[in-house]
């Protein structure tokens, strides 16, 4: 698994966020309980663009 993917994930866990289900592939589906907001996560992210848009969508600051 891409180590984008993983730290993505992580500052989605710690901004509240939680695992709704497995998508098609290698994606995963994330859902915020207190805005009913989700995003899409690839498991092989390799752009920190990519990873900064996922973060965007969902209403946190750039990390990468």
């Amino acid at each position: 698994m891409g180590q984008l993917a993983e730290e993505t994930k992580e500052l989605l866990r710690r901004a509240g966020w939680t695992f709704l289900r497995s998508a098609k592939g290698d994606h995963e589906i994330w859902h915020d309980p207190k805005t009913a907001r989700k995003v899409t996560i690839d498991h092989s992210m390799k752009s920190r663009h990519t990873a900064n848009e996922v973060l965007k969508k969902a209403g946190l600051p750039k990390a990468f």
